[in-house]
C-alpha cells in the first residue's frame, strides 16, 4: 500500500502539497498508479494518482471513514533530551507502536530549551505513513511539568522514574485502562521534589525493570509494552 497525507472532505481528497512535490520530484510516480490517501483523523481515499505537470491528484474509487484506532490510547509526556536525536528516534519507533499522543515535559534538569516541534510532528506524520496508520497521534507543545499536570485525570496517569528507595509499583501492576498517560524524566531524572510534587497530585510511579534506562529508551519501551497489550486484546 502506498499511502500519503491529505484532506478529505465531501467525498473529495485534496492531497498535501509537500506530498505531491514528493511524489513528482522524488519519487517521480506515474499516472494510473493505485495510491491511498488519508487525513491522520480516521478516514482514507483509494483510486489511481493523475499526474498533471509538477501537480498529483487522486481519482477516488473509495472512502472509508471512521478507521479503526488503537485501543488503549497511550499518551507519553516526556522530557527532550540533549541530543535531539535521541527523542526523535522516540518519535518514530512510538508512532509506528500506535501511541496517540506526545507531549513534551520542560522540567528542573532538562537542558534542552528549544524543541522544534513542527519538525517532530513531520516526523510523527511519516511514521505514521510508513507504518500505514490513518490516525496520526497528536504532538502537543513543550509544556512544564506543572503547567501539564493541570489537564491529566491522576487515576489513568503514571510516572517512571529511577529512584529506587521509593514505592513503585511493576509495569503488569497497572490495571486496563482505555486511556493511559505516561511520564519519563530527562537524562539525570525528575528532581525529589519534582517525584513528591507528583505524588501529591496521585501520580503512580512505575518500575520499568532492574536496568536503568535512558530517557528515549524509557519513552520506547513504554511504546513496546502497549502495543503488546493492543495485540492481545
Amino acid at each position: 500500500m502506498k499511502l500519503f497525507f491529505g484532506e478529505i472532505n465531501n467525498g473529495k481528497a485534496i492531497i498535501n502539497d509537500e506530498e505531491q512535490q514528493h511524489m513528482v520530484k522524488v519519487l517521480r510516480m506515474k499516472d494510473g498508479e493505485e495510491i491511498h490517501v488519508t487525513d491522520g483523523k480516521g478516514n482514507v481515499a483509494s483510486g489511481k494518482l493523475i499526474i498533471e505537470g509538477k501537480r498529483a491528484s487522486l481519482d477516488i474509487s473509495e472512502i472509508k471513514t471512521n478507521m479503526p484506532d488503537f485501543n488503549p490510547k497511550l499518551h507519553i509526556a516526556i522530557a527532550p533530551t540533549k541530543n535531539i536525536d535521541r527523542i526523535e528516534f522516540f518519535v518514530e519507533k512510538a508512532v509506528e507502536m500506535g501511541i496517540s499522543e506526545i507531549s513534551i515535559l520542560q522540567t528542573e534538569k532538562t537542558e534542552r530549551k528549544n524543541i522544534n516541534i513542527d519538525k517532530i510532528r513531520k516526523q510523527a506524520v511519516a511514521a505514521s505513513k510508513q507504518s500505514l496508520r490513518f490516525h496520526f497521534p497528536i504532538i502537543n507543545d513543550a509544556v512544564k511539568l506543572t503547567d501539564f499536570l493541570k489537564n491529566i485525570d491522576p487515576e489513568h496517569t503514571f510516572v517512571a522514574h529511577c529512584h529506587e528507595n521509593l514505592d513503585r509499583i511493576a509495569l503488569k501492576d497497572i490495571p486496563s485502562l482505555e486511556q493511559i498517560t505516561f511520564l519519563i524524566g530527562p537524562e539525570g531524572d525528575f528532581s525529589e521534589k519534582e517525584i513528591q510534587f507528583l505524588s501529591d497530585h496521585k501520580i503512580k510511579a512505575v518500575s520499568l525493570g532492574n536496568q536503568r534506562l535512558r530517557t528515549e529508551t524509557a519513552g520506547v519501551f513504554v511504546a513496546a509494552w502497549n502495543y503488546f497489550n493492543m495485540m492481545k486484546s
